[in-house]
């Protein structure tokens, strides 16, 4: 029976010109970042696969020295040294390994680096690299070794203060990697018990929106009126908006559909306060996550300042959901609401029925308003109010909380 050959990991680079080991020989290599000289220049690195030796090209000419291979450099040579008294070299007399063994710390990240590069490669999205790579580096941080796959589920395990969604994230960026890698894991089973999002009360968005600096506000009220995720909010371009038609276009992610939505007089008015100084109309934050953390500092202080702690429980996602559900309480369209998100599995959507069910039992809160002219009626149907009847010629109209 023929046996087959060993599946090479993604990460794996053969050296290509005749570049060798100086440490042990061998020619599998892979390319280790790049060193910045002290002329500017920079000079690729390379780590040999067997012995785990880290070198430049230029140090390839250079002489070796007496005394300078380790215990482990000593034996490698040794067993070059016996191949060639063989007439094979020691690299072709070595088993195959499969997987990368590191050494020392700086493999690790040489390793994470080349794997967000082949995320990047595959066409994944920047808060998923980055994200998965910050899940990496703290496993390390906790004492795994990424290429052992036992001691990442002991590591996983011993967490007991992490909830069940955040281990399943873990379980499913490390499952990547020792899919790239090419190692065989059984990834632990995490049961994630399913909740409903927390809906708050309009007002307390409203408030919030009202409390925070006037590029988050804007984020914010954009968040409020199109239920857009926080990364389509964050790229969106000045060429976005149409100021004469006060219309604003999503662009979307994670495979969904494209949305175009009318603006509010509030959220025109708010984005002509912006200075228009780069593409992107919040140029002022450098990523998703600066956004993210700049409002949860100051869905902070505002919580303290107004005294609702329930404000502590909005997030970004919030205003998408609390969209969505109020979008499904008005119109009782299912495949409506599921346009509005750019949801393509209607799964996805039907959880808001659940929420509207539950809205429906409680006691009803509504807010009223009186009309007293067409333009005035207008006013309230473009800001979400519902007309209900007429009393001695006025039209009164309701929102829900």
């Amino acid at each position: 029976m023929v046996e087959e050959a060993p599946v090479k990991p993604a990460f794996q680079i053969e050296a290509q010109n005749g570049l060798r080991c100086p440490e042990c020989g061998s020619t599998r290599l892979y390319k280790s970042g790049k060193r910045k000289l002290a002329d500017g220049s920079t000079i690729q690195r390379y780590l040999c696969r067997d012995c785990c030796y880290r070198f430049s090209e230029n140090s390839l000419n250079k002489p070796r020295l007496k005394g300078e291979n380790d215990a482990h450099g000593e034996s490698c040579l040794l067993m070059e040294a016996q191949g060639d008294r063989s007439g094979k070299r020691a690299s072709e007399t070595r088993e195959p390994t499969v997987t990368l063994q590191p050494k020392r710390p700086a493999d690790v990240k040489a390793a994470i680096i080349e794997f967000t590069w082949w995320m990047k490669k595959c066409g994944y999205s920047e808060s998923t690299i980055i994200g998965r790579s910050q899940i990496l580096k703290r496993l390390v941080k906790l004492g795994a070794d990424l290429f052992n796959p036992e001691s990442v589920s002991n590591i996983i395990a011993q967490q007991d203060h992490w909830s069940p969604g955040r281990k399943a994230n873990v379980v499913y960026a490390y499952a990547l990697f020792a899919k790239w890698a090419g190692l065989e894991w059984q990834p632990p089973k995490i049961t994630v018990p399913e909740r409903l999002p927390f809906i708050p009360q309009e007002r307390e968005l409203l408030d919030l929106i009202a409390s925070c600096t006037r590029h988050v506000a804007v984020a914010l009220q954009i968040a409020l009126e199109t239920g857009a995720r926080v990364g389509e909010i964050f790229r969106l371009k000045w060429a976005d908006v149409d100021f004469e038609s006060q219309t604003i276009r999503i662009t979307p992610e994670k495979g969904s559909k494209a949305r175009v939505f009318k603006m509010s007089s509030k959220l025109y008015q708010m984005l002509n306060t912006l200075p228009k100084e780069s593409p992107r109309i919040l140029s002022r934050y450098r990523s998703v996550n600066s956004l993210r953390r700049t409002f949860e500092r100051q869905r902070k202080r505002a919580a303290l300042k107004l005294g609702n702690p329930r404000l502590l429980q909005i997030s970004f996602h919030t205003f998408r959901h609390w969209k969505a559900t109020m979008e499904y309480y008005r119109t009782k369209d299912i495949l409506y609401t599921m346009q509005i998100l750019g949801h393509k599995n209607i799964k996805n959507t039907l959880i808001y029925t659940h929420l509207v069910e539950n809205m429906e039992n409680r006691e009803d809160e509504y807010v009223s308003k009186v009309a007293k002219t067409v333009d005035e009626a207008r006013a309230l149907v473009e800001a979400g109010f519902e007309y209900v009847c007429d009393v001695e010629g006025y039209k009164l109209f309701r929102k829900r909380k």
